[in-house]
């Protein structure tokens, strides 16, 4: 016989081919869901009415007039911020009442505690310091106020020490306090 045959082909049922209906509708909707993302994303980061940038000129539609630049001004304008409203006392007041109550109840934690816990709580009154410290007080309390804050802060600090050295805490602990009353009084709370 001779070797060049060929194997003998019968007909056949043909193979199914797989359903790819699924893929087409998991491409389709990446595909609007990341036109969906990109259209989010132009729509948050394009400016919208926004002033021009520096530098930029404004185009003029048509029966606007334009200027020369003969009319244009020779010095800028120089514009100032307001100067920060003076509040009133009990402005004032609603504005530190919450520092100031803190500041009692985080010298009774302080009086509480000991070690790292104490000192922690004394940085924290520190930082409530610097908030009274930067308030606007109304002028017509605003020497005496400057003056019971840097009291206060200096007693802070005094109790620090103490408590960081091992010390009695005692009187600079009551220092404090009584600065924290002297505040509270001085805007009536």
């Amino acid at each position: 016989m001779a070797e060049n045959t060929q194997p003998d082909l019968q007909w056949g049922p043909l193979e199914q081919k797989p359903d790819n209906r699924r893929k087409i509708w998991v491409v389709a909707g990446l595909a609007v869901a990341a036109l969906i993302a990109v259209g989010a994303l132009l729509f948050f980061l394009l400016p919208k009415g926004e002033s021009p940038t520096p530098g930029s000129t404004p185009s003029a539609s048509a029966g606007e007039p334009t200027a020369s630049p003969s009319d244009e001004p020779t010095e800028p304008a120089v514009t100032t911020a307001p100067e920060p409203q003076e509040p009133s006392v009990d402005e004032f007041r609603a504005q530190v009442e919450a520092w100031l109550s803190d500041a009692a109840r985080g010298l009774d934690i302080v009086a509480g505690s000991t070690g790292e816990d104490s000192l922690s709580a004394v940085g924290i009154l520190q930082e409530d310091a610097l908030r009274l410290g930067s308030a606007l007080p109304p002028s017509s309390i605003a020497d005496e106020w400057r003056e019971g804050v840097s009291a206060y802060s200096a007693s802070l600090d005094e109790l620090k020490n103490a408590l960081s050295q091992g010390s009695d805490s005692s009187a600079p602990l009551e220092a404090a306090r009584g600065d924290v009353v002297a505040l509270s009084e001085l805007v009536g709370s």
